[in-house]
C-alpha cells in the first residue's frame, strides 16, 4: 500500500513539474529585468499567478532600473485589477516575437507560449493566422498597419520650377482662373449696357480685351484704365478687387509657410516609389510578422519589395526595433514596419517622417496558450477598458509627441471649400451688377420710349442690339474719307 501511493505521489509530482511555467530558468538566463503585480499580499492569496512574457520596446516595455513600465505594463496591471489575478512579467529570452522555423519550431514570445513556459504574452504582437493556429488571441488592443519610416533629409523633394503654385492646389488655380474670365465678361456685359459707360456714339472703354486687362491689374495691386464710371461696373470692380485682395493674402501666407517649413513633398508616398527609387536601402525586423506579410503577399509590388529585401537579408533586417529607427538617423535605410511604432518615432525624433501609405490593416493581442479559458474573459475585459477610453488614455499618455511644440501643424495646399466663401461673394456681387446694369438700361430705354411714343420693350431690344452689335459705321467713313 506504502509503496502504492509513493508511486501515485511521485507520478502527480512529475505532472505537476512538468505543467508548471518554466519561468525560473528564464530569470536564471540573464532576465534581470521583471515585473510583479501590485495586487500580490494585499488579499489576493487565492488569486490566480500568471506568468507573462514580453518584449522591451518602446513605448510598450521599457526597463526602469529593475522594474518594467510602459503601455503594455499599464495594461496588464488594469485587466488584472478587473479580472483579479496576480502576474509575473519576464523578458522573451531570445529577444524575438516569434516566427516558425524550417524545423517546426517556434521562436520568441510564441514559442514561450506554446511549451507552457508562459501563460500570457503581454507586447506589441501582431495576430496572424499562421499564430493563431497555434495559440488563441485576445481582442486586440491596439490597431496598426504596415507603413515606411524615412529620414527626412533623404525623403523630401527638391523643389520644382514650378513650387510658386504650391500655396493652392490645382482645384483652386482651375477655380481663380474660371472666376477671373467670368468676371471679366461680366465687366464687359454691363459696361456695354450701362448707358453711363456707352454714349451711342463712340464704343464704350471697357472692350473685351480692356475687361481683360482690368482683370490682371486688379491682381497685381495696379491701378488700371479705363475707371469706370457706372453703378453697375463699379460695384463688379469692387468686388473683384476684394476677391483679388483675398486671394493675395492666402497665397503670400501659404507660400511664406512653404519657404519657412520648407515643406516639400515627401519623395516616397508608396511602397511602389520605394522599390523603383535606388538610393535607400530597405528593410524590416527579421522573424516578424511583416516580413511574413510580404513572403506571402501576391500583390506583385509588395513581392518585389520582398526579393529586394530578401536579396539584401545581410544588411536588410534588423534584429529589434531600436536598431531600425537608429540606422534610419545614421544612415540611408528606410524601415518598413508597424505605423503605430513609426508614429511614435516620429514623434521622438522630430527629423523622421512616415510615408502616408498604409498596408495590411492589423492588430495588437494578447496571446495565451491554446484553449485557454482566460481568452474570452480578457477579450471583454479590453473592450470594457476601450468602451470607458482608457486604452485611448493610456495611447496618448505613451504617444506623448516632443515635437508638438517645434513643428509647424501639417501643412496642405488650399483647396476651393477653404475659399468657398470669397468665391460665392464673388459670384453674388457679380450677379448684382448684372442686375443692377439691366435696371439702369431699363430706365434709359422707358425714358427714350415715352418720348419717342413707343414700346419700352421694343426700345430695350433696340438698345441691346445696339451695343451687342458689330459696329461698321467707322471703317465706312474712314474709307469714304480717304477718297478723292
Amino acid at each position: 500500500m506504502d509503496k502504492t501511493l509513493r508511486v501515485a505521489f511521485g507520478v502527480c509530482t512529475t505532472l505537476l513539474l512538468l505543467g508548471k511555467p518554466n519561468w525560473i530558468g528564464a530569470a536564471e538566463d540573464g532576465d534581470s529585468v521583471s515585473r510583479d503585480s501590485g495586487s500580490a499580499g494585499e488579499g489576493g492569496k487565492d488569486y490566480p499567478m500568471f506568468y507573462v512574457t514580453t518584449i522591451l520596446e518602446k513605448p510598450y516595455v521599457m526597463a526602469k532600473g529593475a522594474e518594467l513600465e510602459g503601455y503594455c505594463i499599464d495594461l496588464l496591471e488594469k485587466l488584472s485589477k478587473m479580472l483579479h489575478f496576480k502576474y509575473k512579467v519576464g523578458i522573451v529570452k531570445d529577444g524575438r516575437y516569434g516566427a516558425l522555423s524550417s524545423g517546426g519550431n517556434w521562436s520568441g514570445m510564441i514559442g514561450e507560449i506554446v511549451r507552457k513556459e508562459a501563460d500570457l504574452a503581454v507586447a506589441p504582437l501582431t495576430i496572424t493566422s499562421v499564430r493563431e493556429d497555434v495559440v488563441d488571441f485576445t481582442q486586440p488592443f491596439l490597431y496598426t498597419g504596415i507603413g515606411i519610416l524615412l529620414e527626412k533629409d533623404t525623403s523630401l523633394e527638391e523643389a520644382s520650377l514650378f513650387h510658386f503654385l504650391t500655396p493652392f492646389s490645382k482645384e483652386t488655380w482651375c477655380g481663380i482662373l474660371v472666376a477671373y474670365l467670368f468676371s471679366s465678361l461680366c465687366l464687359f456685359l454691363a459696361a456695354r449696357m450701362s448707358p453711363c459707360e456707352w454714349d451711342g456714339n463712340e464704343e464704350t472703354s471697357f472692350t473685351l480685351m480692356n475687361s481683360l486687362w482690368f482683370g490682371v491689374g486688379a491682381f497685381t495691386l495696379q491701378g488700371t484704365v479705363p475707371q469706370p464710371k457706372s453703378l453697375s461696373v463699379r460695384i463688379i470692380s469692387a468686388i473683384w478687387w476684394l476677391f483679388s485682395i483675398v486671394l493675395l493674402t492666402a497665397y503670400i501666407a501659404g507660400f511664406s509657410f512653404v519657404l519657412e517649413s520648407g515643406s516639400e513633398q515627401v519623395s516616397i508616398q508608396t511602397f511602389e516609389d520605394l522599390v523603383k527609387q535606388g538610393h535607400l536601402e530597405f528593410g524590416t525586423m527579421e522573424s516578424s510578422s511583416t516580413l511574413q506579410y510580404f513572403k506571402n503577399s501576391k500583390n506583385p509590388i509588395q513581392q518585389l519589395v520582398y526579393e529586394s529585401m530578401n536579396k539584401k537579408k545581410d544588411t536588410a533586417y534588423v534584429k529589434s526595433y531600436q536598431e531600425a529607427v537608429q540606422r534610419v538617423l545614421d544612415s540611408n535605410y528606410a524601415f518598413i514596419g508597424e505605423s503605430i511604432s513609426q508614429d511614435l518615432a516620429v514623434a521622438q525624433h522630430c527629423n523622421l517622417i512616415r510615408s502616408p501609405e498604409v498596408i495590411g490593416a492589423r492588430g495588437f493581442g494578447i496571446a495565451t496558450p491554446k484553449g485557454s479559458p482566460w481568452t474570452n474573459e480578457l477579450s471583454v475585459a479590453i473592450l470594457k477598458l476601450g468602451e470607458s477610453g482608457d486604452l485611448d488614455y493610456l495611447k496618448s499618455k505613451w504617444w506623448e509627441s516632443s515635437c508638438s511644440d517645434e513643428d509647424h501643424d501639417k501643412w496642405s495646399p488650399l483647396k476651393p471649400q477653404a475659399l468657398g466663401g470669397i468665391f460665392l461673394f464673388l459670384a453674388l456681387g457679380l450677379a448684382l451688377g448684372m442686375v443692377i446694369a439691366v435696371i439702369e438700361l431699363s430706365k434709359k430705354s422707358r425714358h427714350t420710349a415715352d418720348q419717342e411714343k413707343k414700346s419700352c420693350c421694343a426700345v430695350f431690344t433696340k438698345e441691346l442690339s445696339q451695343r451687342f452689335r458689330p459696329r461698321e459705321g467707322t471703317p465706312q467713313e474712314s474709307a469714304g474719307k480717304s477718297k478723292p
